[in-house]
């Protein structure tokens, strides 16, 4: 009887799994849909130079048809020009969240699927791409693929936000926790004020971690590697530009204070490091007028481009004329603009207090300043 029982029990048990498994079946047969059978556009050996960044290239395929007449979601994959898509460089849905058949892409996101096949910046390759349709599950690759040739514009497929200078040559010595920041000026523009001595560097995405790394090699950023630097210590204002790989280094020979009324630099103020000129106990003195006395003053630049020759930049106040500043000036009165050369425009003024009396003077161009500024304090 219990013999009779248990088999009846397993029958029952094996008619249940019967119809799970068959309810199931008619479940998965909902989710079925067909190939994508064409390709529209790019056209198969379609050239695009990828520049400007903002330009876009449009995909489109035909339809796929869903068994059940539901809404197909697409994949568009894109490999290498010899791969067959089981391992895809990468991998997007169509527009409308992956249920249209088109998918509008810009060029910098190509860029970047360039960079990942192995295409090297300024060259031209190719990749392949094709189309994956679904309901979610039983993916279905297309039946047919295209292949894009590419050329890389110059510069980075990927722009860091942030950007430091580190190495042996570098003020911040070999350890990477203590790299130099570099200024953001524009979106993939960065600028430093630093001195570099013999030995090596490189600039890095960040300061920790594995940081993306750059050198310059004949004169454009490469990615990896570093730059060797031979020589007397020198201080360079360094501008980088990331979306063309353009490097530019101008050695700064001197920093001067010009006092106008005497119509010349007072003194030079020497290089106190990171992005920063400091002179301590300077004497002050304003100059004697019939009208009263004259306190206006700005400051000098002498610099050497790349071939060597010199030139004069100026930096002043915002303002063409300023009062006097006292406790409650703001601080953007001492953020300092480049100026043009006149005697007595765009200049600041010291505090009454200074007249006849010392003063340090400092000059902080570095990436940690919200504005490039200076300060005054008498002693």
């Amino acid at each position: 009887m219990k013999n009779s029982l248990f088999l009846h029990f397993l029958s029952w048990a094996a008619a249940l799994l019967f119809l799970t498994s068959c309810e199931d079946d008619k479940e998965l047969d909902h989710t079925q849909v067909t190939e994508v059978s064409n390709l529209f556009t790019p056209e198969n050996n379609t050239f695009i130079k990828l520049e400007p960044a903002s330009g876009s290239a449009v995909f489109e395929w035909a339809q796929a048809k869903a068994e059940d007449n539901g809404i197909v979601f697409y994949e568009v994959v894109f490999d290498k020009e010899a791969g067959d898509f089981s391992d895809p460089i990468y991998s997007i849905k169509s527009d409308g969240n992956g249920i249209g058949n088109t998918l509008t892409m810009s060029y910098s996101s190509l860029n970047q699927i360039a960079k990942m096949a192995g295409i090297a910046s300024q060259s031209k390759g190719k990749i392949k791409w094709t189309v994956f349709s679904s309901k979610g599950i039983n993916v279905k690759k297309s039946t047919v693929s295209h292949l894009l040739e590419l050329e890389r514009p110059a510069g980075f497929a990927e722009i860091p936000s942030a950007l430091y200078i580190t190495g042996s040559a570098s003020e911040g010595g070999e350890t990477l926790s203590e790299a130099i920041p570099f200024k953001q000026t524009q979106s993939g523009v960065f600028e430093i004020y630093t001195s570099l001595k013999a030995g090596t560097y490189n600039f890095a995405s960040g300061n920790t971690g594995t940081p993306i790394t750059y050198s310059i090699n004949n004169g454009r950023m490469v990615e990896g590697g570093t730059t060797t630097v031979t020589g007397d210590t020198k201080v360079y204002r360094i501008r980088l530009n990331l979306n063309n790989a353009s490097a530019e280094f101008t050695e700064i020979k001197s920093l001067g204070l010009w006092f106008s009324a005497d119509n010349k630099i007072w003194y030079d103020l020497p290089y106190a490091g990171k992005g920063t000129w400091e002179i301590k106990n300077a004497p002050v003195e304003f100059k004697q007028e019939g009208w009263g006395r004259d306190e206006r003053y700005k400051f000098r630049f002498t610099v050497l481009n790349a071939a060597g020759e010199e030139s004069q930049e100026w930096y002043g106040s915002q303002n063409s004329d300023n009062s006097r500043p006292n406790s409650n000036t703001a601080l953007s009165y001492w953020y300092m603009f480049p100026v043009n050369s006149s005697q007595y425009d765009y200049s600041f003024k010291f505090n009454e207090s200074a007249d006849r009396k010392n003063a340090d003077i400092k000059v902080d161009f570095s990436a940690t300043a919200d504005q490039y500024t200076h300060s005054v304090i008498v002693k």
